[in-house]
């Protein structure tokens, strides 16, 4: 039967998604495609554990563990972002993977990369569909991620602050002429993403693992949503999440396949390019 893993798939899919949101959202506003984003999230998650176990409240200790990812998140963005605004994607990439190496190196360092469990208040309660259980954390995946694509979407496409980060993605000079504060409209990207990333590493560690390194790697599948999407559309990044995380639950039972299941997101992605390169050149061929 397979409902479970549909429905564990989903609720990993879903915060996939959710990373592949917030990396789309800073991608668009300034060009930077952020390799940390996994890097954050286990930071997020471990902070949340150790306070945990020195006895601050759960919501404290959550609210610490995603402060801390926001606030790294924002003083790169600050800091080292106006540096890199006019070098080339490539260039921005390889500064935020050295971001990411170093707090993977600092996390491994002070927690070592032994697996921990960090228990969620939402893991105790849930709905049961009949013999499948589904707990109150994978319906808040669910929800959080669809509800973060609608605000997003309406958000960039309805206010003032979603029409400059809209106008930086276009041309961050002209936006600048225009007289779009472009430093704050860019600190706020990254502390969004920050946030974000927090978020759905504290959600991930519940639901799969607590490691620096497994937390560290939801990069990988957040890219695969991205390309999805194409790096423009949200509800495209959503669905491409999800069938990340349906595609590598699925695959559990069988023992065939079940050690190949961390392939999807690179199986997804590649299908999506090869589909992509197809239509162009029959679009190409047909405007002939």
């Amino acid at each position: 039967m397979l409902e479970p893993f549909i429905v564990a798939g989903l609720a990993v899919g879903a915060l996939y998604a959710l990373s592949g949101v917030g990396m789309l959202v800073l991608y668009r506003t300034t060009g930077a495609l952020n390799l940390a984003y996994g890097a954050l999230g286990a930071m997020a998650a471990l902070i949340s554990w150790e306070a945990l176990q020195n006895g601050m409240g759960d919501w404290p200790a959550f609210a610490l563990g995603i402060g801390a990812a926001a606030a790294a998140s924002l003083a790169y963005g600050a800091l080292l972002g106006p540096y890199l605004a006019d070098r080339d994607p490539e260039v921005k990439s390889m500064a935020s993977l050295g971001l990411a190496l170093a707090i993977l190196g600092l996390l491994n360092w002070y927690w070592s990369d032994d697996v921990r469990t960090l228990t969620l208040p939402t893991d105790a309660s849930g709905i049961d569909f009949g013999d499948v259980r589904v707990t109150a954390t994978q319906l808040v995946a669910l929800g959080l991620a669809l509800g973060m694509t609608t605000v997003t979407s309406i958000y960039l496409r309805f206010t003032d602050i979603g029409t400059a980060m809209r106008a930086l993605a276009d041309d961050r000079e002209l936006a600048s002429m225009l007289g779009v504060r472009v430093r704050r409209i860019e600190s706020l990207a990254w502390l969004v993403s920050g946030v974000l990333a927090g978020a759905s590493g504290l959600l991930l560690a519940s639901l799969v693992q607590l490691t620096a390194n497994t937390l560290t790697f939801l990069v990988i599948p957040a890219l695969a949503a991205c390309i999805v999407g194409r790096f423009s559309s949200l509800w495209w990044t959503l669905a491409g999440g999800l069938a990340v995380g349906v595609l590598e639950a699925i695959g559990t039972p069988y023992d065939w396949i079940a050690e190949y299941r961390t392939a999807a997101p690179f199986l997804v992605a590649v299908i999506v390019i090869v589909w992509l390169q197809r239509h162009r050149r029959f679009t190409i061929e047909v405007a002939r």
